[in-house]
């Protein structure tokens, strides 16, 4: 088996992978309030964070094994979840209405 190599391109990728995620952050910064950011897409980024979390944790919450199903009990402990961030303004409720049900239908019922 031979090492493998580690031409220019290689790092010339690493040089332009590091350019294209720190030049989009970094010019908010060095320009600062000099450039304003339209209205309507400062309202759209007002819900990036929500819809980045979203995307992380539906997937895993819906699907089991790649496909749908219902008798997911990650689904109901997001079900209880929810409904325990609808009904209550405790920051802890959610959490462990969550994991309360998540843990009895993994260890109660075997689910």
């Amino acid at each position: 088996m031979t090492p493998p190599t580690f031409d220019a391109s290689l790092w010339l990728i690493f040089v332009l992978v590091g350019l294209a995620t720190t030049l989009p952050r970094a010019s908010f910064i060095v320009l600062g309030s000099r450039v304003a950011l339209p209205s309507l897409v400062q309202r759209a980024l007002r819900y990036a964070p929500a819809a980045a979390l979203a995307a992380i944790v539906v997937p895993d919450v819906l699907l089991v094994a790649g496909e749908f199903s219902p008798l997911n009990p990650k689904l109901a402990a997001a079900a209880a979840a929810a409904g325990a961030a609808l009904l209550s303004r405790n920051p802890w409720l959610p959490f462990i209405a969550g994991m309360g049900v998540l843990l009895a239908l993994r260890l109660g019922f075997g689910l």
